[in-house]
């Protein structure tokens, strides 16, 4: 039977979208994975903190905060976040204090949140309230269960081996079968791009950047649940408390092929360096670590919208590091310009996060 739509990937945008679509008709979602949200979804140290990206993100992630705080009692609790900075970075710090309108404090104000910060190398700190933990995989289980619900296919397992457009929308092969749908989505995270030449369309350029973590002891033996998301600034380096351990990455953003990401020993090496050098505990254990893909369009924003040269064809794409938490907002407006409704977003913003943005690459 012909579904109305297939949706390519099964990571957060995609598994958010079944959702949406299955209120609209009929959906298939394929996966190549053995299980949903294997990838960057499954790899993620997934904050809400909606201020953090260029405008587009941005509304985005405003139009999610009320599904994050509600939906199915809500996925979102406190943690909050510091920046803390050496001397002679001053202005590197004073970026993030107003990008990310952060409240500065003193070294002393900082220690008495975080204990282990290191007097002689942090010279400046900034800290706010405004940042939250995503429970990633409660959001991802509430998506599938609603698309479930509603009648969708999730079909894990499944890579795409061709895609053909038909006189009735598109044929998408599997190893297994070949599922047929009217309207194809595109949310195949760092393999768009691949979706989109095997459909017989334009590229568009993405770029998939692997960012390695390490889960370690909590420094000294410290609670560490209620500390903040801690950065060097410029994104330098970050912590995030975790079941009663920290993670740490060095924050990298090194251009990489899709693939099953591995974490780069030196790189990691390097990244914990950085966090060691702000910290009076040293890192006695790594328990474990892993890597993840962030995948960018050109300009760093989301491609939400359909294919200039074919509407049945329909990018999701370009998450980088906002997957999680614009996801509901997202996964809403590709609905809404599917169902052909007006978007609860501004003009401009759908027009910002539209693939007709890279027209000139048709």
């Amino acid at each position: 039977m012909t579904q109305d739509f297939c949706i390519i990937g099964g990571g957060i945008a995609g598994i958010s979208a079944a959702a949406r679509l299955s209120y609209l008709g009929r959906v298939t979602l394929i996966e190549t994975e053995p299980h949903l949200a294997y990838h960057a979804s499954g790899r993620s140290a997934a904050l809400f903190e909606p201020r953090y990206g260029a405008a587009p993100v941005v509304a985005l992630s405003y139009a999610s905060e009320d599904h994050h705080r509600h939906a199915n009692g809500g996925v979102l609790s406190p943690r909050g976040m510091m920046i803390v900075e050496k001397a002679g970075r001053r202005d590197v710090f004073d970026h993030d204090l107003e990008a990310m309108n952060l409240h500065e404090i003193s070294v002393p104000e900082a220690r008495a949140i975080v204990p282990v910060l290191n007097p002689a190398t942090v010279a400046y700190a900034a800290h706010a309230d405004h940042a939250w933990d995503i429970d990633t995989d409660r959001l991802i289980q509430n998506f599938a269960r609603e698309a479930r619900a509603n009648g969708a296919q999730i079909m894990t397992g499944q890579r795409a081996t061709a895609i053909a457009r038909t006189a009735t929308g598109w044929a998408i092969t599997t190893a297994i079968t070949t599922h047929e749908a009217r309207v194809l989505v595109n949310a195949a995270g760092p393999w768009v791009d691949e979706i989109a030449c095997m459909a017989g369309l334009p590229p568009l350029g993405f770029t998939a950047f692997r960012r390695s973590m390490a889960r370690i002891s909590a420094p000294g033996g410290h609670d560490v649940s209620r500390w903040p998301m801690i950065f060097g600034a410029g994104e330098s380096w970050y912590a995030k408390p975790d079941a009663g351990a920290l993670i740490v990455s060095p924050a990298e953003e090194d251009p990489m092929a899709p693939h099953d990401a591995w974490a780069d020993d030196m790189v990691l090496a390097e990244g914990l360096a950085r966090y060691e050098d702000m910290m009076s505990e040293p890192v006695t254990r790594m328990i474990s670590n892993w890597a993840g893909l962030r995948t960018f369009a050109p300009d760093r924003v989301l491609v939400i919208g359909p294919a200039p040269q074919d509407p049945a064809f329909f990018w999701l794409a370009g998450q980088g590091g906002y997957g999680f938490q614009t996801a509901p907002g997202a996964s809403q407006l590709a609905a809404d310009l599917i169902a052909g409704r007006p978007p609860a977003l501004e003009e401009k913003t759908v027009t910002a996060l539209s693939p007709a943005r890279f027209s000139t690459l048709s």
